[in-house]
C-alpha cells in the first residue's frame, strides 16, 4: 500500500478505497502528531515568498514519497502514523547556525529559486526535539512577490486570493496539497514528477480564475475532468474552519 493511501481515501472517497483507511480518529493530546517544516529565512538576505512556497511544496511531498517512508522504510511507521490522522504541520523559521542544525533531523531539504526548506518526519509534537522546538513560528511572513507567468509543465498550486496567510500557514497549506495530488496520481505519473523533483508553481489568482477552477461541491468531477483538488483548512490556525486554502491542479 502506498504511504498515501490513507489520505487518497478520505479526499478522494469516490475511489472506494477500504472503509478502515478513511476514518480520521481524534488523537488525545499527546499524541497529535506533525510534520515540522523549517523554512530558511536569514536576515541579511530573506528568500523570495514564491520560491519559499515553491520549496515548502515540494519538500512535504518528497518525505512521503522518499524511498525510506514506503513499507519497510525506516520512515515508514512514523509517515504512516501521522498520514493516517490530521495531516498537521507546523512551520518554523530558522537562520545561521540554527537551521544547519536542523539537518541532523531525519527529513528532505529543497532549494528553489535560492530559498531552502527542510521538511522533516513527522512525530509526536511532544517529543519534538529541542533544537527544533526552539525555532520560532511566528513572525514568519515576508512580502508579496511577482514570480510571472507559471510554467505549464509542472502542477499548479493556488492560494486563495481571499484568504490572507503568514508564509508559515501558506506553507503548510501548499504542503498538503501537493499530498493530496500525489496520493491521487498514477506511478507513472509519480515516477514523472519525482525526476523533476516535484517541482510545482505556487501562484496567487485573480478571484475570478480562483472560483473558475474551485471543485465546488463536486471533487470527484473536478478531478476526472480537470485534475484539480482543494485543500480544506482544519482550522487550528489563522483561517476559519471549512476556508479552502489552496487549488492545486496535475497538468
Amino acid at each position: 500500500m502506498s504511504t498515501l493511501e490513507p489520505l487518497a481515501a478520505r479526499y478522494a472517497y469516490w475511489l472506494g478505497l477500504p472503509a478502515e483507511e478513511t476514518a480520521l480518529p481524534e488523537a488525545a493530546p499527546d499524541e497529535v502528531r506533525a510534520m515540522p517544516v523549517i523554512l530558511r529565512m536569514e536576515k541579511a538576505d530573506p528568500p523570495g515568498r514564491t520560491p519559499l512556497l515553491e520549496a515548502a511544496a515540494a519538500a512535504a511531498v518528497a518525505v512521503c514519497l522518499d524511498d525510506r517512508a514506503q513499507p519497510g522504510g525506516e520512515w515508514h511507521d512514523a509517515l504512516h502514523a501521522w498520514i493516517s490522522g490530521h495531516i498537521r504541520k507546523v512551520a518554523r523559521r530558522a537562520r545561521g547556525a540554527h537551521w544547519q542544525a536542523a539537518q541532523a533531523f531525519p527529513g528532505v531539504t529543497v532549494t528553489v529559486g535560492g530559498a531552502e526548506v527542510r521538511a522533516l518526519v513527522p512525530g509526536r509534537v511532544v517529543d519534538v526535539p529541542k533544537e527544533i522546538g526552539r525555532l520560532q513560528i511566528s513572525g514568519s511572513d515576508l512580502p508579496q512577490d511577482e514570480p510571472g507567468e507559471a510554467p505549464e509543465d509542472v502542477p499548479l498550486v493556488l492560494l486563495n486570493p481571499e484568504v490572507a496567510m503568514t508564509v508559515g500557514k501558506a506553507a503548510a497549506q501548499v504542503g498538503h496539497a501537493t499530498m493530496i495530488l500525489a496520493s491521487l496520481l498514477t506511478a507513472a505519473q509519480l515516477d514523472a514528477w519525482k525526476a523533476r523533483e516535484y517541482a510545482c508553481a505556487v501562484r496567487t489568482p485573480t478571484v475570478a480564475q480562483w472560483k473558475q477552477l474551485h471543485p465546488g461541491d463536486d471533487p470527484a468531477g473536478a478531478w476526472r475532468s480537470r485534475q484539480v483538488i482543494a485543500v480544506r483548512d482544519a482550522g487550528f490556525t489563522e483561517v476559519a474552519p471549512g476556508t479552502v486554502t489552496v487549488l492545486a491542479q496535475w497538468r
